[in-house]
């Protein structure tokens, strides 16, 4: 059996969907298939679903590929080492359990488990922007990815290897506080004032119907919707139809968004900020990247800080897909 014909499975399980794909080395997604989480659905129900897409990606591969593992991208804390799920948030059904434990044994191959924020980095870098990178210019050294969508979360890529901390909690930077006013507004997490509470998807929208709820705001495009229907979508939208409230909020979400980025730039030194997720996409679409640039060249502290790359995402929704692969291949000699 030659290294080409070796595949990597790779599942990206988040709250609402559990995803698998097929694999090549190069990084092409050869065969892919989902799941949607089941409503209330316990531990058991939630592992025998998934276990059913890797089934069915094994019975894709048939006799003419051979697996070489195993990479899974999840959303929430995991122990690198054990392949622990710890408080995921979005996945609570899972708290304390070890898919590498629960899995390896019984699939016969190896299999190894990552936070979806790291394995996005992990495949910006090996097939994503780092690859672009490093094909047309020798800086890609560095590489943080940054996800705005229902959440921020991050991860880390230095001299091409991925930083995991202690624990494998490293790069939880959507909850770096940087609003210690009493009235910051609380995060998911606990604390006030993290930038995940000031300029995630779910803080737009909820920072959107604070301010509709105000009998003093003029509510323009927004004030015509229920509040139910108010999604940090709209709010985009809005704004990109000159909506002065939505603007306004923009405005505040960039700032903050500038004073987090700074904070990496200044803690990691990156040759490229690589950003994903709902919110830079819309964000993208409305040319507001450049103006994001802008803000963190001001903030930043030395030239040396200042000579970074701020990109969008070049693999779309499958970074973190692709590097529960790149995990796969550089754990195994495939």
């Amino acid at each position: 059996m030659t290294q080409e014909t070796s595949v990597a499975l790779a599942m990206d399980w988040g709250g609402t969907w559990c995803r698998i794909a097929v694999v090549g080395r190069d990084g092409r997604i050869l065969w892919q298939s989902r799941v949607r989480n089941a409503a209330g659905a316990d531990k058991d129900k939630l592992l025998a679903d998934a276990e059913d897409l890797i089934q069915q990606a094994r019975t894709w591969c048939g006799a003419g590929r051979k697996i070489a593992g195993l990479g899974i991208a999840a959303a929430g804390p995991v122990d690198a080492d054990t392949g622990t799920l710890q408080e995921p948030p979005n996945l609570p059904a899972l708290n304390g359990i070890s898919l590498k434990a629960a899995w390896e044994s019984r699939l016969n191959v190896p299999v190894n488990v990552g936070n979806d924020a790291n394995m996005a980095a992990l495949g910006e870098y090996a097939y994503g922007a780092g690859l672009e990178a490093r094909q047309f210019r020798a800086d890609a050294n560095s590489l943080v990815y940054v996800t705005v969508s229902t959440g921020i979360g991050g991860g880390v890529i230095d001299r091409g290897r991925l930083m995991l901390g202690a624990r494998g909690l490293a790069a939880e930077v959507g909850h770096m506080v940087i609003d210690r006013s009493p009235d910051a507004p609380t995060c998911q997490c606990g604390n006030s004032g993290c930038l995940e509470a000031l300029a995630s998807g779910t803080s737009i929208a909820k920072i959107a119907r604070r301010r509709l709820a105000d009998p003093g705001t003029n509510g323009g495009v927004l004030s015509e919707l229920e509040p139910g229907l108010v999604t940090a979508e709209r709010v985009l939208d809005a704004a990109g139809e000159g909506d002065s409230l939505s603007w306004s909020i923009l405005e505040d979400v960039i700032d903050a968004l500038s004073t987090g980025l700074t904070n990496l730039l200044h803690l990691y030194n990156p040759d490229l900020i690589v950003m994903g997720g709902g919110v830079t996409f819309g964000m993208v679409r409305m040319g507001l990247l450049p103006r994001l640039y802008v803000q963190m060249q001001q903030r930043a502290m030395t030239e040396g800080h200042r000579s970074f790359h701020l990109i969008p995402s070049r693999l779309g929704d499958a970074p973190g897909m692709l590097g529960a692969a790149s995990l796969v291949w550089n754990s195994s000699s495939g």
